[in-house]
């Protein structure tokens, strides 16, 4: 081959083996840009599947043969060529563009790209001086995962700076307007109750509150800067973190005058290693609020609300509970199914409990008492509290007859419990019961055992379990065959895994009949295997 159709070649394999940024550039815009997750992500996919292990093996056998020159200019471009299609194909199942969670070429990812590309072309020049362009520009295909990690963590302080302009602008608003700011964190609970807070303080106050689950920085200022308008007198944030410290910073700009704490559990154990550091992190929201709303049924909780207490910075602690009269605000279920208000161990009113979160609704009445909601108001809104959407949500599919519980914005434990119960309320005696769920993330070390329980529990309670996907197929499929070996107790007649959502939506729409209920549990977007 000539010299120049080699040197072409070499470039054009050369960039080939860059295009699986596309893939890992998707993962990294899924984690909300954040460094440190792709590795993870990568051992995921590893443990999928023996292929992708296959290939990564293979695909380093051929990377060291691009370096052994004595191979000569037409094998090393055939060894490039076999390199570069196992990089294309690796890892098998992680697509390109994505199909629950499609890659979008917002001008963040834009710029992610281009440094990709820029650490790249650096790296192939290195290559140039010593002789190895074609084995540098291979080697930075077969490691794009970490070079697109690199290029996340080098492009974060841009990106914060970028962002900051959208802070001030929130911040003069908010300084400008003065609304009376509800922060609310917690494991799990942060939308519901945001949504409970939101309806009763509807007609009383003029509210607003972040949307969805625009919880960081970027969507509180975004929610801000959108919705903040003059006269409003609440603004209620809800406050998500990944780490230490991010609460802070948020309370920096945004400094509640209430703060809610609505639970504390494993979620993003992975992330801070103990559920201490998570109630660190989580308590940072009371910092500068003089009233503090804190679910006592937690035991770490509970012991947050008597040091807040006893601490020499002067705070009024509410407490709220599902269980304790003694607490501030109680909503407590009783055997008729009705969940009865107390304030201060006094009846204000009672509901149906359908699924309402009664420690959500607790925080929410508490809250909304320090807005300035009278008891009378509240409880004639209680009848319109509703499940925030993708929450234990439930319908009738008018085609099929077919009832669903729609649970997919949730991943944790708690949840997943309180789900299963509202499976087990419903249907009649013919009715299948049918759990779809891909199990629960990001809960570390206790990440096997929660899935593993929660086979057990859908044991107990449905007749078929469809696990989607691989991340916690075993743990699931483990538990639900320890239910069914002991027999007793157990509903479970079929245990079925499904490569994705797709199928198990097929399956489901094939196996049910009018009168079924399905519960569909968590739902993963497809950069999990």
């Amino acid at each position: 081959m000539g010299h120049e159709l080699a040197v072409v070649a070499a470039v054009i394999m050369g960039v080939a083996a860059q295009l699986p940024a596309l893939k890992w550039a998707r993962v990294g815009q899924r984690e909300h840009y954040l460094p440190g997750r792709i590795g993870g992500f990568v051992a995921l996919w590893l443990r999928a599947s023996f292929v992708n292990q296959a290939l990564l093996v293979v695909g380093l056998v051929l990377l060291v043969g691009s370096f052994v020159r004595s191979l000569g200019t037409d094998a090393h471009l055939v060894i490039a060529a076999l390199l570069v299609l196992c990089l294309l194909a690796s890892p098998v199942g992680l697509g390109f563009r994505g199909r629950t969670s499609k890659l979008a070429l917002t001008a963040r990812m834009r710029r992610l790209l281009v440094t990709v590309a820029v650490i790249d072309i650096v790296w192939t020049l290195v290559g140039w001086l010593i002789g190895a362009p074609l084995g540098f520009a291979l080697l930075s295909g077969y490691l794009v995962p970490f070079v697109v990690e690199l290029a996340l963590t080098m492009t974060r302080p841009l990106e914060d700076r970028l962002l900051q302009r959208y802070v001030d602008d929130a911040t003069e608003r908010l300084l400008r307007i003065r609304p009376k700011v509800v922060g609310i964190t917690g494991s799990f609970g942060k939308t519901t109750t945001k949504n409970y807070l939101a309806t009763l303080l509807e007609g009383s106050v003029r509210a607003i509150a972040s949307p969805a689950s625009f919880n960081n920085r970027g969507g509180l200022a975004r929610s801000i800067n959108e919705r903040l308008v003059p006269g409003t007198e609440v603004f209620i944030a809800e406050m998500g973190t990944f780490g230490p410290g991010e609460i802070a910073a948020l309370c920096a700009w945004i400094p509640p005058q209430i703060a809610v704490l609505t639970a504390l559990g494993p979620v993003h154990l992975e992330r801070f290693g103990s559920e201490a550091s998570i109630l660190r992190a989580k308590l940072e929201i009371t910092e500068q609020a003089s009233v503090v709303i804190i679910n006592v049924d937690y035991p770490r909780l509970a012991l947050a609300a008597k040091a807040l207490a006893g601490s020499a910075i002067e705070r009024k602690i509410i407490k709220v509970s599902a269980v304790l009269l003694d607490a501030d605000v109680t909503v407590k279920p009783n055997e008729e199914g009705e969940l009865v208000i107390y304030l201060k161990g006094q009846k204000l009113a009672k509901i149906d409990a359908g699924d309402i979160a009664p420690t959500n609704l607790a925080a929410a009445i508490a809250a909304a008492l320090e807005c300035g909601v009278t008891p009378e108001a509240i409880g004639a809104r209680l009848g319109l509290i509703t499940s925030p959407a993708n929450r234990l949500v439930t319908a009738i599919v008018p085609e099929s007859g077919v009832e669903v519980i729609d649970d997919t914005y949730n991943s944790n434990p708690a949840g997943a419990r309180r789900a299963l119960v509202a499976l087990d309320r419903r249907g009649g005696e013919m009715a299948s019961k049918f759990v779809v769920t891909p199990g629960m993330v990001e809960l570390g070390k206790r990440q096997y055992p929660e899935n593993y329980a929660l086979g057990k529990a859908v044991g107990h309670v449905a007749d078929e379990l469809i696990v989607v996907g691989k991340t916690n197929r075993a743990a699931l499929v483990e538990g639900a065959a320890e239910v069914q070996a002991d027999a007793q107790g157990c509903h479970l007649k079929k245990v079925l895994t499904v490569k994705d959502r797709t199928a198990a939506i097929a399956y489901v729409k094939r196996a049910t009949k009018p009168g079924d209920v399905v519960l569909y549990e968590n739902d993963l977007p497809d950069h999990y295997p």
